[in-house]
């Protein structure tokens, strides 16, 4: 099979499913708002400008693509701005941080929802989904308990083929 065209890939812009990716952008706002109402923090414009841009896509971003997008609309912002808008939105759990990409990508758990992340990460299209399995979270906890270990953070990525990929891969 030939390798994809730059449009195909683009075609694969959503994460692993095809869906009204706008809804997701709208409810994760609705959800942000929520949740900072409830915990008595303010998202502010900027901070929900980053917030929209990180969930524009399911592809992982970097800070200064964001910043990038921001500037777009907001003149000149400087990286600080973007990174406190990104911490934030990060302690907030709204976000989450993909290590090996130092990229963001949003969180779609609901709020407050305590949960370990796992990532499943395109290799060929770039998006990535979240998605959370109690049981790998119980199985990581029960292991590290065994070691001794406190976890802190539990955040599994898992890089390969999402399934359009791989059905168009030679």
């Amino acid at each position: 099979m030939a390798p994809k065209t730059a449009a195909q890939k683009a075609d694969l812009a959503e994460a692993f499913a095809p869906h009204d990716h706008s809804l997701c952008v709208d409810d994760a706002l609705a959800r942000a708002r929520e949740a900072c109402e409830v915990a008595g923090v303010r998202l502010t414009p900027i901070r929900e400008e980053v917030l929209r841009i990180v969930w524009d896509s399911h592809k992982p971003i970097g800070a200064y693509d964001v910043l990038a997008r921001l500037a777009e609309k907001h003149g000149n912002p400087k990286p600080p701005t973007v990174y406190r808008a990104l911490d934030f939105l990060l302690e907030q759990g709204l976000v989450h941080r993909i290590e090996s990409l130092n990229a963001y990508i949003g969180c779609s758990h609901e709020n407050g929802e305590e949960h370990s992340s796992q990532f499943l990460i395109c290799r060929e299209c770039g998006n990535a989904k979240e998605i959370s399995d109690p049981a790998i979270g119980a199985a990581l906890k029960k292991a590290a308990a065994a070691e001794g270990f406190k976890a802190e953070k539990r955040v599994i990525e898992v890089t390969g083929l999402c399934h359009d990929c791989a059905s168009m891969a030679p």
